[in-house]
């Protein structure tokens, strides 16, 4: 069960941070493990952001553009 739970979190992440790449193309020298990294965390704020300003849980499209938004950053910080 235990297992299940940690497969379907890491395939939310990649799918989250998968497409989050998709539609902020660029350089971007980020392997799977970073991307799946990258939608987790988008997730997560995402989650929370939309908590504090909706008065419910983010889905999916704030994830995203959560996980576009540390993409951002990512970028702006290596220049």
């Amino acid at each position: 069960m235990i297992l299940i739970s940690i497969l379907s979190l890491l395939l939310v992440g990649l799918i989250v941070g998968a497409v989050a790449r998709v539609l902020l193309p660029g350089p971007d020298p980020l392997g799977i493990g970073m991307t799946i990294l990258l939608g987790l965390a988008g997730s997560f704020i995402g989650f929370f952001l939309g908590f504090f300003i909706l008065g419910r849980p983010g889905g999916f499209i704030l994830s995203v553009l959560s996980s576009m938004l540390l993409i951002y950053l990512i970028r702006r910080s290596r220049l």
